[in-house]
């Protein structure tokens, strides 16, 4: 874990949460981890760095601190099941996605900033003419994939608010927990959290669709239930929202295929060549100036080729598709990644490191006399 000399100077006060807190906030933390005997780890601009001048904490000091967020009725929750996540809010702050756990015997937790404002697709620098390209379905499974802290959360609620601000849906969220909160523009939104709102995600997903929704947004993906509930739902004419853990496009497919048995691939795949409008996959890589990060996108948009290939399994085709696919809105992580190299964005070692073929996006900065300006 590396010691940066901006972060030394802090001082972190275990007692005061709230102090912490907006010490995140002002200090673009996105991240902090709290364990028993250390002091506090904090990760800024994806680089994990161990705030230096901080005491350790013991495992009372970290109790203390999850005491100070967790209700009575969560606490017993926690105390039951020996890991719990949460919403805390600071007002005039910010929101913060918490996990507790537990590790070694002791109380250990990571906290996440979540803005109070939901940023533009400007603002967070995603592809312009694919995301109001996908903002004109009305009915369909559009997926928001990639790996943990990659920012697919963030997109799918600015995909949300786009919504919001233009149409007149009535808009279901079922998430665990609420991240961002959404107030009435144009739209209706009803956002129920699990575990305070609903008992699961499942159960929500039983009656979601007699409460009138045109837009259903379920915070995660996680099982071969949640999977078919929502698509499900995109069969019967609504517009599905989702986050799924996958690399890319490609992976999205086969992971939702793969959690169904394999005497029902061949249904699974038809199904979903049929609801799947589109997938935005993101990767967060590091700005030039190193003072933030920006998104390398993989976008899907379903055509005719597109379906074709998913009903059929043909994933390596997809990534051609998506490589050809500049008119609709396409395009895979590589070509994003070039895009952000030519334009000055990231150096070519972010280009490297995140690349889906290495030796054929090597190939094209070589050949192609393709760098930063």
């Amino acid at each position: 874990m590396a010691r940066d000399s901006h972060y030394q100077r802090f001082k972190i006060m275990p007692m005061d949460i709230t102090a912490l807190l907006k010490l995140m906030v002002e200090r673009g933390i996105s991240d902090i981890h709290f364990k028993a005997d250390a002091p506090p780890a904090v990760r800024v601009h994806g680089k994990l760095v161990q705030a230096g001048n901080v005491q350790k904490l013991t495992g009372p000091d970290i109790e203390r601190i999850s005491q100070q967020m967790l209700t009575p009725d969560q606490a017993k929750i926690f105390e039951g099941a020996d890991e719990f996540d949460l919403a805390y809010s600071l007002p005039g702050v910010s929101r913060f996605r918490v996990n507790c756990y537990r590790q070694r015997g002791t109380i250990a937790l990571s906290l996440r900033v979540v803005p109070l404002k939901v940023r533009t697709f400007e603002e967070l620098n995603l592809p312009l003419k694919a995301m109001e390209k996908l903002s004109q379905e009305s009915r369909g499974l559009i997926l928001f994939a990639g790996v943990t802290g990659a920012g697919k959360t963030t997109s799918m609620n600015s995909y949300l608010h786009f919504l919001n601000e233009r149409l007149p849906y009535r808009i279901v969220t079922i998430e665990d927990p609420v991240e961002f909160f959404h107030q009435d523009i144009k739209c209706s939104i009803v956002q129920r959290e699990v575990g305070r709102d609903t008992k699961s995600f499942n159960s929500a997903l039983k009656y979601v669709l007699r409460q009138d929704p045109d837009v259903v947004v379920i915070g995660e993906m996680r099982d071969a239930e949640t999977i078919h509930a929502a698509m499900t739902a995109a069969e019967t004419g609504h517009l599905v929202l989702s986050t799924i853990h996958t690399m890319d496009a490609s992976q999205t497919i086969d992971r939702i295929v793969g959690s169904f048995p394999s005497n029902q691939a061949a249904l699974v795949r038809q199904q979903l060549a049929y609801v799947l409008k589109g997938v935005v996959a993101q990767r967060l890589v590091v700005a030039k100036d190193g003072r933030g990060r920006y998104p390398a996108t993989e976008i899907l948009i379903s055509n005719s080729i597109v379906r074709r290939h998913i009903a059929e399994g043909h994933g390596a085709e997809l990534t051609k598709t998506m490589e050809s696919g500049e008119y609709y809105g396409m395009h895979t992580f590589d070509q994003d990644l070039l895009r952000l190299l030519q334009e000055g964005k990231i150096e070519e070692r972010e280009v490297v490191e995140n690349a889906t073929n290495l030796e054929d996006i090597q190939l094209k900065m070589r050949g192609g006399g393709i760098g930063a300006p």
